[in-house]
């Protein structure tokens, strides 16, 4: 009898942990590592607005790519359409060239909504809407290092709360390093990220990711 419960408990526990651990790794909205991806095309998941973005290659690793000319701004858009309750992840990858720097970022809500924005030059992590700077933080790049970022939109009162953060090395900031209030929903909107290589040198895009948000 003793052996039975014994059993009983353990099964209990597995399927409990079995549970938690269903829970924590719910199925992303979506999810692209581009390793199956094939090299030199873009896959009918990715909405190319401007630019020649392309899968590339290096030591066996497979990332979205921009080339470094021309010199302008650049995205491409993914994912489904949300207007909050949605966060997205990303890692981005540019060079310096002498003194001049790339720009990247990772947006929700379509072509008008927010970014988090790493700008080189400024030594800044900004958090953008348009042409408008609605919130920013120093920041210490270091060229020739993959950045990561976490962007979210949840709702918040009658409006929505952004929060973003960026970050290089292994160790995620605990925190939001930027936030900003809406008192208003956005507009549903595809996730993207975001080039512009002002140093004339390829900016690379990979493990992008998009989870429901509460």
């Amino acid at each position: 009898m003793k052996r039975f419960l014994h059993i009983g408990f353990v099964a209990a526990g597995l399927f409990t942990a079995a549970s938690l651990i269903q829970a924590q790794g719910a199925k992303p909205l979506f999810e692209e590592g581009f390793q199956s991806a094939k090299v030199g095309e873009v896959s009918e998941a990715f909405m190319v607005l401007d630019g020649q973005f392309a899968v590339g290659e290096e030591e066996g690793n497979r990332f979205l790519e921009l080339p470094g000319a021309p010199l302008e701004s650049f995205g491409v858009l993914f994912g489904p359409n949300e207007s909050d309750g949605i966060e997205v992840t990303a890692r981005i990858f540019g060079t310096k060239s002498g003194r001049k720097f790339p720009t990247f970022a990772v947006g929700l809500n379509g072509v008008g909504g927010y970014k988090v924005r790493v700008a080189p030059a400024k030594n800044a992590i900004e958090l953008v809407k348009g042409d408008d700077i609605k919130a920013s933080v120093p920041f210490k790049w270091t060229s020739g290092q993959w950045t990561q970022f976490r962007l979210s939109v949840r709702k918040s009162g009658a409006g929505v709360r952004i929060a973003a953060k960026a970050w290089q090395g292994a160790e995620e900031p605990k925190e939001s390093l930027l936030q900003h209030d809406e008192s208003e929903k956005l507009p549903p909107g595809k996730a993207g990220v975001w080039g512009m290589p002002f140093a004339g040198t390829p900016i690379r895009f990979d493990d992008l990711r998009i989870v429901s948000a509460p």
